[in-house]
């Protein structure tokens, strides 16, 4: 945990340079104003799903940036700003994460060797965060948190042209950036349809927020700030570096799971767990809560979680172990020279699945998406060299994406992603992996069975919307076919029969149902009958899946 003892600085006149000590002052309270607007970001959701995650992924990159910087001593802005991007990247999770440690990166390019900025260079750092960003889509979207972004950068270049005034470029920058926000629906037909504007650029419109009130002494002595480090950022330069220094204690245990149940208390567990040990991580929502922590004894945080609801998806690995296979790998010795994958599952009869077909899992996905950091993690322990991705979530392909490029500097291992956006389709892929085939080849292999599958997902619809034509009220059961609503109603088996002729299942050979974890076996089989009865010329499989807020999963191919 991040306590740092900030003094208020005097904005009482007018603000001409800023060093790295105002930056880290910024940057806490633009995290402390994040954190107190959080649900607000994620109730933006275009689709009424129970997976809405924008403004918590925001939080816990712009956590991770604060975290590298908070301890940093140097007033030196271009060393602060270096840090907070360095945190951010390998703290990053979900597109929303992602596009804000690019935008932290552009910054930090800009300001490389400078000890202040003033109006001019704010102005260039803004501008180069604009472009770091757009440059992480092959095709940009308007209407999203890149408009957003860069309708402050415009703002505060004009203004940098009248005044010298820090503070003044702030706020012009977020006025602007807030007309661009409410501009969004005009620009993204979905946003409109959904009555919401981006939630990316709302996000970033309150990280903005949180710095303007600091210039306008409205937040006063900054509150201790609990920002926990992104999963291993700091592992990179101590417990994986090679030195002979090693803590008193070891390593320890890394800890993963996820935990079920009812009425959960997020912020108790999050306290809980964090007082167990270092890099505690713990995110999610009353029914579902993902747990990361290093500990001493991995029996503490599992009796801990069995006290208050139901594990899944566990995962307990000792860093000793893997410290060594790292030094030994660093050190010249060769690496496994299988290609390992790497899948980002949840659920847990997902996870048995996955691991059948031969893939090493990390957990997540809806809600809980892991960061670069924890990829790299992931990677590292496999010891290969050749290692593939599978995100399995539109959320989390960018992650994915930042991760693989990472690989070979940090790693020593070659890594590639597959963007596959499902589970289904992750499954496809897996059928295809080879061991030890050519790695382009088998990554080619992969990509094309999962390119075959189209996937239907029914859950709850957690308010009313209308989209794509289908009018969906609070509490309805609606399916979703490629990320799209396509139909609505009291009952998951006219739900799945609608959308299954949205998809052409009759035109398809294989229709897997994969269950989640309160639907009884029972209700699926009777389920699968009904699908039978429809598509008799198809092989219609059922499966028990445990994944959480999703009725069913559904892969047809």
């Amino acid at each position: 945990m991040i306590s740092p003892n900030l003094t208020h600085p005097d904005f009482s006149r007018a603000v001409l340079t800023c060093d790295g000590a105002l930056l880290r002052h910024l940057m806490a309270a633009a995290l402390f104003w994040l954190e107190q607007h959080v649900e607000q970001v994620n109730a933006l959701n275009v689709f009424p799903v129970p997976d809405g995650d924008t403004g918590t992924n925001m939080l816990l990159t712009l956590r991770a940036a604060y975290a590298a910087a908070a301890h940093e001593t140097s007033t030196e802005i271009g060393v602060v700003a270096a840090k907070l991007a360095y945190g951010a990247l390998h703290g990053s999770r979900g597109n929303s994460g992602t596009v804000l440690s690019q935008l932290l990166n552009g910054i930090a390019g800009a300001l490389r060797g400078k000890t202040h900025l003033d109006a001019a260079l704010l102005a260039q750092a803004f501008a180069a965060a604009t472009q770091a960003a757009y440059a992480t889509f092959p095709k940009p979207v308007e209407g999203t948190i890149l408009t957003v972004a860069r309708a402050i950068s415009e703002a505060v270049a004009k203004a940098a042209a009248q005044t010298a005034d820090l503070k003044q470029l702030f706020l012009d920058g977020l006025a602007s950036g807030r007309d661009a926000l409410a501009r969004t629906p005009q620009l993204l037909p979905i946003l409109a349809q959904a009555g919401v504007v981006d939630s990316g650029g709302q996000g970033l419109i309150v990280i903005l927020e949180g710095m303007a009130r600091l210039f306008d002494d409205q937040i006063g002595t900054l509150p201790t700030l609990i920002a926990p480090t992104s999963l291993n950022t700091e592992a990179l330069d101590a417990a994986f570096a090679l030195s002979d220094e090693y803590d008193d204690d070891g390593f320890g245990y890394d800890v993963q799971y996820i935990l079920y149940g009812e009425n959960l208390d997020v912020d108790a567990i999050r306290a809980a767990i964090s007082a167990m040990g270092n890099s505690p991580i713990v995110v999610g929502t009353p029914e579902a809560v993902k747990v990361h922590v290093h500990v001493p004894d991995p029996q503490v945080p599992l009796a801990y979680g069995e006290s208050v609801g139901t594990l899944s998806d566990v995962v307990v690995e000792n860093m000793e172990e893997q410290s060594g296979q790292y030094r030994t790998a660093r050190l010249g010795n060769s690496r496994s020279p299988e290609i390992a994958v790497i899948s980002v599952v949840y659920g847990e009869g997902m996870g048995q699945i996955f691991r059948d077909l031969g893939a090493r899992l990390l957990p997540g996905g809806q809600t809980m998406n892991p960061s670069v950091g924890e990829f790299l993690d992931a990677m590292r322990a496999t010891n290969a060299q050749r290692v593939i991705l599978l995100p399995n979530n539109p959320n989390v392909i960018l992650t994915a994406q930042q991760a693989a490029q990472l690989a070979e500097t940090e790693i020593g291992c070659l890594a590639a992603i597959i963007p596959t956006r499902t589970l289904p389709q992750g499954i496809a892929a897996m059928i295809a992996w080879q061991a030890d085939g050519e790695f382009e080849q088998v990554r080619e292999n992969m990509q094309h069975f999962a390119t075959q599958v189209r996937t239907v997902e029914v859950t709850t619809a957690t308010r009313d919307a209308s989209l794509n034509g289908v009018q969906v009220q609070t509490g309805q059961i609606i399916g979703l076919l490629e990320d799209q609503i396509i139909a609505a109603g009291g009952e998951a088996t006219e739900v799945v029969e609608a959308a299954l002729r949205h998809a052409a299942a009759d035109a398809h050979e294989v229709i897997t149902l994969y269950h989640g974890a309160h639907i009884t076996d029972d209700e699926a089989e009777a389920l699968a009958e009904s699908v039978r009865l429809r598509y008799p010329d198809q092989e219609v499989a059922v499966l028990w899946g445990g994944q959480p807020y999703y009725h069913y999963i559904i892969g047809i191919e």
